[in-house]
Protein backbone atom coordinates (compact mmCIF):
# COMPACT_ATOMS: atom_id res chain seq x y z
CA UNK A 1 0.00 0.00 0.00
CA UNK A 2 1.53 3.26 -1.02
CA UNK A 3 1.98 6.24 1.46
CA UNK A 4 -0.46 8.35 2.58
CA UNK A 5 -0.02 11.43 0.81
CA UNK A 6 -1.12 14.36 3.61
CA UNK A 7 -1.57 17.07 1.37
CA UNK A 8 -4.89 14.75 0.86
CA UNK A 9 -6.60 14.85 4.57
CA UNK A 10 -9.44 16.89 3.85
CA UNK A 11 -9.70 19.87 6.54
CA UNK A 12 -13.12 21.18 7.11
CA UNK A 13 -11.78 24.77 6.74
CA UNK A 14 -13.93 24.52 3.36
CA UNK A 15 -17.35 22.89 5.01
CA UNK A 16 -20.32 24.32 3.54
CA UNK A 17 -24.00 23.69 5.40
CA UNK A 18 -26.68 24.30 2.23
CA UNK A 19 -30.15 24.38 3.25
CA UNK A 20 -32.76 24.11 0.39
CA UNK A 21 -30.64 25.77 -2.39
CA UNK A 22 -29.30 28.44 0.55
CA UNK A 23 -25.52 28.47 1.41
CA UNK A 24 -25.97 29.32 5.76
CA UNK A 25 -22.46 30.65 5.79
CA UNK A 26 -22.66 31.22 9.19
CA UNK A 27 -22.71 27.53 10.18
CA UNK A 28 -19.27 26.23 10.42
CA UNK A 29 -20.05 22.46 12.13
CA UNK A 30 -22.26 20.03 10.70
CA UNK A 31 -22.48 16.32 11.43
CA UNK A 32 -24.78 13.78 10.33
CA UNK A 33 -24.84 10.03 11.08
CA UNK A 34 -26.83 6.69 9.90
CA UNK A 35 -27.51 4.10 13.01
CA UNK A 36 -28.22 0.72 11.65
CA UNK A 37 -31.15 -0.95 13.70
CA UNK A 38 -30.62 -4.37 14.02
CA UNK A 39 -32.39 -7.15 15.95
CA UNK A 40 -31.09 -10.10 17.45
CA UNK A 41 -31.54 -13.36 16.29
CA UNK A 42 -30.63 -17.08 18.34
CA UNK A 43 -30.29 -19.24 15.61
CA UNK A 44 -30.27 -22.83 17.13
CA UNK A 45 -27.30 -25.55 17.08
CA UNK A 46 -24.79 -22.04 17.05
CA UNK A 47 -24.19 -20.26 20.07
CA UNK A 48 -23.02 -17.08 17.83
CA UNK A 49 -25.66 -14.02 18.09
CA UNK A 50 -27.07 -12.63 14.61
CA UNK A 51 -27.99 -10.14 13.72
CA UNK A 52 -30.68 -8.74 11.23
CA UNK A 53 -31.31 -5.17 9.78
CA UNK A 54 -34.83 -4.00 10.95
CA UNK A 55 -34.49 0.32 10.36
CA UNK A 56 -32.01 3.18 10.04
CA UNK A 57 -32.22 6.17 11.73
CA UNK A 58 -31.38 9.44 10.57
CA UNK A 59 -29.50 12.26 12.87
CA UNK A 60 -27.33 15.41 12.83
CA UNK A 61 -26.73 18.78 14.20
CA UNK A 62 -25.76 22.29 12.57
CA UNK A 63 -23.99 25.16 14.51
CA UNK A 64 -22.01 27.96 14.39
CA UNK A 65 -22.76 31.68 14.48
CA UNK A 66 -26.18 33.29 14.97
CA UNK A 67 -26.86 36.09 12.58
CA UNK A 68 -30.27 35.95 12.02
CA UNK A 69 -33.60 34.70 13.33
CA UNK A 70 -34.33 32.58 10.03
CA UNK A 71 -34.37 29.11 11.55
CA UNK A 72 -36.58 30.90 14.18
CA UNK A 73 -39.15 31.99 11.52
CA UNK A 74 -38.76 29.04 9.57
CA UNK A 75 -39.90 26.47 12.20
CA UNK A 76 -42.36 28.58 14.71
CA UNK A 77 -45.17 27.52 12.47
CA UNK A 78 -45.21 24.27 13.97
CA UNK A 79 -46.24 25.71 17.37
CA UNK A 80 -49.69 25.86 16.42
CA UNK A 81 -51.10 22.56 15.85
CA UNK A 82 -52.74 23.16 12.14
CA UNK A 83 -49.16 23.58 10.72
CA UNK A 84 -47.73 20.53 9.32
CA UNK A 85 -44.11 19.72 10.73
CA UNK A 86 -41.27 22.01 8.64
CA UNK A 87 -39.15 19.78 6.60
CA UNK A 88 -36.03 21.11 4.57
CA UNK A 89 -32.97 19.72 2.62
CA UNK A 90 -29.77 19.84 3.86
CA UNK A 91 -26.12 19.69 1.78
CA UNK A 92 -23.09 18.91 3.02
CA UNK A 93 -20.47 20.45 1.11
CA UNK A 94 -16.56 19.15 1.75
CA UNK A 95 -14.64 21.34 -1.02
CA UNK A 96 -10.53 20.99 0.44
CA UNK A 97 -8.49 22.60 -2.66
CA UNK A 98 -6.18 19.42 -1.84
CA UNK A 99 -8.03 16.66 -1.54
CA UNK A 100 -9.10 14.77 -4.31
CA UNK A 101 -12.37 16.04 -5.41
CA UNK A 102 -15.39 17.33 -3.19
CA UNK A 103 -17.89 15.33 -1.47
CA UNK A 104 -21.82 16.66 -1.45
CA UNK A 105 -24.10 15.04 0.69
CA UNK A 106 -27.93 15.66 0.56
CA UNK A 107 -29.73 14.73 3.60
CA UNK A 108 -33.75 14.17 2.59
CA UNK A 109 -37.04 14.81 4.84
CA UNK A 110 -34.88 17.51 7.42
CA UNK A 111 -37.14 17.99 10.81
CA UNK A 112 -35.37 20.08 13.35
CA UNK A 113 -35.58 18.58 17.25
CA UNK A 114 -35.16 22.26 18.61
CA UNK A 115 -36.45 25.52 18.15
CA UNK A 116 -33.51 27.54 20.35
CA UNK A 117 -34.91 30.53 21.03
CA UNK A 118 -32.26 32.28 23.05
CA UNK A 119 -28.82 31.42 24.22
CA UNK A 120 -26.57 34.10 24.82
CA UNK A 121 -23.94 35.37 27.23
CA UNK A 122 -22.90 38.94 27.83
CA UNK A 123 -19.23 40.00 26.26
CA UNK A 124 -19.31 36.39 24.05
CA UNK A 125 -20.33 35.52 19.84
CA UNK A 126 -23.48 34.06 20.32
CA UNK A 127 -23.70 30.32 18.43
CA UNK A 128 -26.42 28.72 17.55
CA UNK A 129 -27.08 24.79 17.36
CA UNK A 130 -30.04 23.29 15.78
CA UNK A 131 -30.27 19.29 16.33
CA UNK A 132 -32.48 17.25 13.50
CA UNK A 133 -33.25 14.51 11.91
CA UNK A 134 -33.73 12.91 8.30
CA UNK A 135 -35.56 9.99 6.70
CA UNK A 136 -32.88 9.52 3.46
CA UNK A 137 -29.66 10.58 1.98
CA UNK A 138 -28.03 10.57 -1.40
CA UNK A 139 -24.30 10.58 -2.03
CA UNK A 140 -24.13 13.31 -5.05
CA UNK A 141 -20.55 13.50 -4.97
CA UNK A 142 -18.25 10.94 -3.42
CA UNK A 143 -14.63 12.04 -3.21
CA UNK A 144 -12.61 9.41 -4.96
CA UNK A 145 -8.44 8.21 -5.26
CA UNK A 146 -7.40 9.48 -8.84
Amino acid sequence: MPELDVSRVINGTYGEVWMDGKWLSNFNHLEANVEIQKAELKISGNRWTKRKVTGLNGTGTISGFKVTSELIQLNTPMADSANPAVRVEIISKLADPEAYGYERIRLKYVMFDRIQLANWTAGETVNEEWPFTFEDYELLDPIVQS
